[in-house]
């Protein structure tokens, strides 16, 4: 379920770029400098380096990344890439060509706003006991965005791009704080998809995301799962949203929507048999949560 980000960036005309592989437009802010990425011909083993930590987003076209000590992956839209401060990056671009350009945006953050962000979080909104402080994780570096990492980094593009007054800086700076607070939110749900059985017996989120998809058929109810986390209901309902950045309700129909996926792939399988194996009674409903996660209907994926 990526989410691909909504702002539309013209392609630069021919005549007005300065090279064909990785053209680069800056946009400067106080703590952050927001780069645009454009390559229109095929290119191989293409290098880039920046000196603060940068959070890319693909915006069109396929890449072929290559980073220190990782295999080389494919890199789509829908997805993003978080590089470390000095991490050098070699680029591969299969497909690209002046019909079809590859974009990217490229947010380079500087070292006091992140840990400005991370100190804020675990002053004012610190996490559970069983859970580490806040803090961007070299972990996990490619992540697929969700829809509250897109649009938070869909309303920085806006900023750096079309503001044009003496507020810049000041919007920035408030919606950096939730970029940063999105990416950690996301990479902590991508922690759980990865490890959650291994972490199930300690981490009570984790608990939770694992009984969820073990009970992915049947209709699960937030209070089940509050007194199953030993938690109040409003307790449970808060700290979940914080650790995962949406609701417990999306995050039960999103787990739903991927298992519904994977059955409407199966041969012989109908879109009523497969809505009603998921706890769907309701068969408009269905159909309408899923178009909204994947943009189509169940028959049409």
């Amino acid at each position: 379920m990526k989410s691909t980000l909504r702002t539309h960036v013209e392609a630069t005309a021919l005549d007005n770029l300065g090279t064909l592989v990785e053209n680069r437009q800056t946009f400067d802010m106080k703590s952050c400098q927001l780069n645009l990425f454009e390559t229109h011909q095929k290119a191989a083993q293409v290098e880039l380096l920046f000196d603060d930590l940068v959070l890319t987003s693909m915006l069109k076209g396929k890449k072929v990344m290559h980073l220190p000590s990782k295999g080389p992956f494919d890199y789509l839209p829908g997805e993003s890439v978080l590089i470390q401060p000095s991490e050098k990056m070699v680029i591969d671009f299969p497909e690209a060509k002046e019909t079809n350009p590859t974009q990217c945006l490229a947010l380079a953050i500087s070292k006091q706003k992140i840990q400005q962000t991370v100190d804020l979080l675990n002053d004012r909104f610190p996490r559970e006991t069983d859970l580490q402080p806040w803090k961007v994780s070299t972990r996990f570096f490619h992540l697929n965005n969700n829809p509250a990492l897109s649009n938070a980094i869909d309303r920085i593009i806006q900023i750096g791009i079309y503001e044009h007054n003496n507020t810049k800086d000041m919007f920035a700076d408030i919606t950096l704080q939730e970029v940063l607070l999105r990416l950690m939110q996301t990479q902590a749900r991508a922690l759980i998809e990865k490890q959650g059985k291994y972490l199930s017996s300690s981490h009570r989120f984790a608990f939770i995301d694992q009984f969820i998809k073990n009970n992915i058929h049947e209709k699960l109810d937030i209070n089940q799962l509050a007194d199953k986390a030993c938690m109040s209901r409003p307790n449970f309902f808060r700290r979940f949203k914080e650790f995962f950045g949406i609701t417990p309700i999306e995050y039960i129909q999103q787990q739903k929507i991927k298992a519904a996926k994977e059955y409407l792939l199966k041969p012989q399988s109908t879109v009523s048999e497969v809505a009603l194996l998921l706890g769907y009674q309701n068969m408009n409903h269905f159909i309408r949560i899923f178009k909204h996660f994947e943009g189509v209907t169940p028959k049409q994926f």
